[in-house]
């Protein structure tokens, strides 16, 4: 009886095309070592798709959590005085306003300065804030312990890091004591300025260098302490979209030329985010390898199986089927390999980035190494961010691997000659 023909159209395996596939995914007995090496290629399919899910999701994440946190605290681009100081710096927060795709313009001063607590003396960041920045959620948001709201000008009180509370060891009720080295002007020299401040309010912010640096006060405050009097340090500034900041502030960076400089995120954090991306591309590359070693497993496992069904293949000849249905069959026990594979390792994939946390402290209590430092890797947690671009392409290259090292042991199966085969059966 001859095997059923299918037309020149068809998409789909015939009957009988897709029970011999399934045959063969399962070796009979005897063929144990070719089930033992279809096993590998199926595992390494799936752990080579879970690793690049799990990478590209994690840097992903890495990058986007980073960066609204940075442009939460920055803004998207700042204008800065030549000289630490914006003297006519209402003329130039109009000017911003009145910029077409500017959503939001705030005045801060930053300074470094040193702060001492009970003999312990650590580098901050002064931060003098508008009212409505400290009440919102660049700082009142991301409150862990205090009351924001004693955060008011001429109080005396002032919003810390929690990592610069805990280097201090200070905590809510607490003084904290800030030096300011450009103090008075006296006879005998210059004398620091040295005010002291209780600490009303801890947050944290999930950026390590943040957290462990900066005091928060009123911007009234801050202007007292470094003797600006009127003047500030900074106008910050948010857009509509900030992958166009340079276009929406370019006239702006024209009229503030003489008075600042202006900058954006990609200026004031370029090396940190071209670290990240390189770093995101070459994982991508590497753990690709992964997948490329599993489909060369597909390749060897089709291989022995080809040589050890090479009299059945010619007996299935013999009863009329053609070329093209034994090509199907193996380029279908391949890709049924690399779907179950990629299906199993986007699960895996998605199971370890919704337990991340939990696993990375697993590992931590295991090993006793810290895996996520937050003071190098900025953030304090793991984030994960998926993209569905780059799951597709994760998709797409392992099956068209697949079906590409399927290939080669499909048409050796197709070329079999059952006259060579069988002659001396």
């Amino acid at each position: 009886m001859r095997a059923p023909r299918r037309g020149a159209g068809s998409a789909m395996l015939t009957r009988y095309e897709r029970t011999v596939a399934r045959r063969y995914l399962w070796p009979g007995k005897g063929e144990g070592i070719i089930a033992v090496v279809a096993g590998f290629s199926l595992l390494g399919v799936m752990l080579g798709v879970a690793a690049l899910v799990i990478v590209t999701s994690v840097m992903n994440g890495f990058r986007a959590e980073l960066f609204d946190k940075i442009t939460s605290l920055n803004g998207h681009a700042v204008v800065q005085g030549y000289d630490g100081r914006l003297h006519d710096w209402r003329r130039i927060e109009a000017l911003a306003r009145a910029t077409p795709g500017v959503t939001q313009v705030t005045p801060l001063i930053e300074q470094p300065l040193m702060g001492s607590t009970r003999g312990r003396v650590e580098g901050v960041v002064l931060r003098g804030m508008t009212m409505a920045s400290i009440r919102g959620p660049e700082i009142a948001g991301n409150l862990v312990a205090g009351n924001i709201g004693e955060v008011t000008p001429g109080s005396s009180n002032v919003a810390i890091g929690a990592r610069l509370a805990e280097a201090l060891g200070v905590g809510i009720g607490g003084e904290i004591s800030l030096l300011n080295p450009a103090g008075q002007s006296t006879p005998f020299g210059t004398v620091p300025r040295i005010v002291a401040y209780r600490v009303a309010a801890v947050f944290e912010t999930g950026v390590y260098d943040y957290d462990n640096t900066m005091v928060a006060m009123p911007m009234a405050d801050a202007q007292t302490l470094l003797m600006m009097g009127d003047d500030v340090g900074t106008i910050k500034i948010q857009t509509v979209d900030a992958d166009h900041v340079d276009r929406i502030l370019r006239s702006l960076r024209q009229q503030v030329t003489s008075v600042g400089r202006l900058s954006d995120w990609r200026e004031m954090n370029a090396s940190l985010f071209q670290t990240v991306e390189i770093e995101r591309v070459m994982m991508f590359i590497i753990l690709s390898i992964i997948v490329v070693v599993a489909a060369f497993n597909i390749l060897s496992s089709l291989i022995m199986l080809v040589r050890a069904k090479t009299r059945d293949i010619a007996i299935l000849r013999t009863m009329g089927a053609t070329r093209s249905a034994l090509l199907r069959i193996f380029v279908a026990i391949g890709l049924s390999i690399g779907v179950l594979g990629t299906a199993g390792g986007l699960l895996l994939g998605m199971i370890f980035l919704f337990f991340r946390q939990p696993i990375v402290n697993l590992i931590q209590r295991i090993t006793g190494q810290n895996l996520w430092d937050p003071s190098i890797r900025f953030l304090s947690e793991l984030p994960s961010r998926t993209d569905p671009f780059e799951i597709t392409l994760i998709i797409v290259m392992t099956l068209v691997l697949a079906f590409l090292f399927t290939l080669y042991p499909a048409l050796r199966a197709a070329k079999t000659d059952p006259v060579q085969v069988l002659r001396y059966e």
